[in-house]
């Protein structure tokens, strides 16, 4: 189990709407969580897409949740609802859930988490998958968020992870960065991506998408020695396209998380959303058993970060994987 902990001012340099219904008694579980049941709660999901990381997130949710009392189709109701990517459906999103019964609403990813924080104002709102709260609007700071609005933040090692590059290939000079161009969370990213790039002495050439059908050209497009991809929505639901790419032009592909290299990057050194989510849904339940308030909950992240390498990605795009890195991976995929 990954150690976490509130994030820390120096981090920032770079929803869940809960309310306890009724009273306090509790009785024992009748059915999976394990623990104690909890009064009857209902809980809102609005999530930006779906891919694996995100879902992972909130599957790890809601098991936190399970294991805090509150089994669904037992006490706890969730109404999921997915934008698809679209920023007008997200939107549309966050205001049912402005007007729904939910006692907590949980916003996946930046842009569900601004729009829900706009719309719902009147209950706790939890975010998870965030990578700059402070920057997106939703917090005031990262120790005292101030308002009903409280989450984990995934940002991520990005000096650690443009590093990889060099790890890879001494002689690499230049890296292809391609992000979406309307995610806050990505440009916040590509920024720290271009100052770790160069302290490795790395060229970056930026590409930008407004959608998940440019992907695919914006990958074909580089002409550099390796490529990088942040944790932005929209190029990870086309990442396939970018693994082609980087495939077809033998270079490596490094990802901002685990999930991308399962499937099919090469190396990341990154985060657990899976533990990411469920960290965020103790949160709830904190908030609903204890009546902990948002603005006083500072916003956490992961600690510990795992390296984790593909070396059959590694050999479809023609990279050897020095064996210090194999040996210092916390996962290699063989």
């Amino acid at each position: 189990m990954k150690r976490l902990f509130p994030m820390t001012a120096a981090l920032a340099s770079t929803a869940l709407l809960l309310t306890a219904c009724g009273g306090s008694d509790t009785e024992t579980a009748g059915g999976g969580g394990g623990g104690e049941a909890a009064e009857e709660a209902t809980v809102g999901i609005s999530q930006f897409v779906e891919h694996p990381s995100l879902d992972a997130a909130r599957e790890g949710f809601l098991a936190a949740l399970e294991e805090g009392g509150y089994t669904e189709g037992e006490n706890l109701t969730v109404d999921f609802q997915n934008a698809s990517g679209d920023q007008g459906t997200s939107t549309s999103i966050a205001s049912n859930m402005a007007s729904s019964d939910a006692d907590l609403v949980l916003a996946i990813a930046t842009p569900s988490a601004q729009g829900v924080a706009q719309s719902v104002t009147d209950r706790p709102v939890l975010f998870t998958a965030v990578t700059d709260p402070v920057e997106a609007g939703l917090v005031d700071s990262l120790e005292s968020p101030g308002g009903n609005v409280t989450g984990t933040t995934d940002m991520n090692p990005v000096a650690e992870q443009i590093a990889l590059i060099k790890q890879l290939d001494p002689d690499a000079q230049s890296v292809g960065i391609i992000y979406s161009s309307g995610e806050t969370n990505s440009q916040v990213q590509v920024d720290l991506a271009k100052e770790a790039a160069a302290e490795e002495g790395l060229e970056v050439v930026e590409k930008s998408v407004t959608n998940t059908s440019e992907v695919a050209q914006a990958a074909e497009s580089f002409d550099t020695d390796a490529i990088y991809v942040p944790t932005d929505n929209k190029v990870v639901s086309g990442l396939e396209a970018v693994i082609s790419a980087a495939e077809s032009k033998q270079i490596p592909l490094i990802a901002g998380e685990g999930d991308s290299v399962e499937r099919g990057a090469l190396v990341t050194q990154g985060l657990d959303y899976e533990q990411l989510g469920r960290q965020t849904g103790e949160m709830a339940v904190r908030i609903l058993q204890d009546g902990e308030d948002p603005a006083s909950m500072p916003v956490e992240s992961q600690e510990d970060t795992q390296l984790i390498i593909n070396l059959q990605a590694a050999e479809r795009m023609g990279v050897e994987v020095p064996q210090e890195m194999r040996d210092s991976a916390d996962q290699v995929i063989e």
